[in-house]
């Protein structure tokens, strides 16, 4: 299933690329995160339980980013294996200015889903599917303003008499 969509952010885009390429930033974006591991900046892995409606699936999720130009571009994909299904994901954002500081990502993904729970097809998988993107991009949105909330200043010492 291909999705596919935009967003706004109140952010600079150096900010927001930051978060989209910190593993462990987004890590707190993806449902159901039981444990992480970044290999290098390129590689990680995560155990998920992803909430299905009726039960959830355990995965173990490899990433992979296969392409970056930086604070424009980057191509990630994903694998992950667990009881009753195979899942392979990939997906891309563009960023753009937006003026007034903001930042615009058009984003594409294609999600595929084999085994057992992909037999339930593509009307059953596409609602829950779209559900989880938004709950990935409602938190990613949540870790672009703690970036922006950062303030890489040093703060003046107080003095006291």
């Amino acid at each position: 299933m291909k999705l596919e969509g935009t967003r706004s952010f109140e952010a600079p885009r150096q900010a927001v690329w930051e978060v989209l390429n910190d593993p462990a930033r987004m890590a707190k974006t993806m449902p159901g995160v039981e444990s992480f591991d970044v290999q290098d900046d390129r590689h990680w892995t995560a155990n998920v339980k992803i909430p299905l409606g009726l039960g959830v699936l355990p995965l173990s999720i490899g990433f992979e980013k296969t392409e970056e130009r930086p604070i424009e571009y980057a191509r990630l994909r994903a694998k992950g294996t667990g009881v009753g299904a195979i899942m392979s994901m990939e997906t891309g954002f563009h960023l753009s200015e937006a003026g007034g500081g903001a930042t615009d990502m058009r984003w594409e993904a294609e999600v595929k889903i084999a085994g057992p729970v992909g037999s339930m097809g593509q009307r059953v998988l596409q609602p829950i599917v779209s559900q989880q993107v938004q709950n990935v991009l409602a938190a990613l949105d949540e870790q672009v303003r703690e970036a922006g909330a950062y303030s890489p200043e040093p703060e003046e010492p107080t003095r006291s008499a």
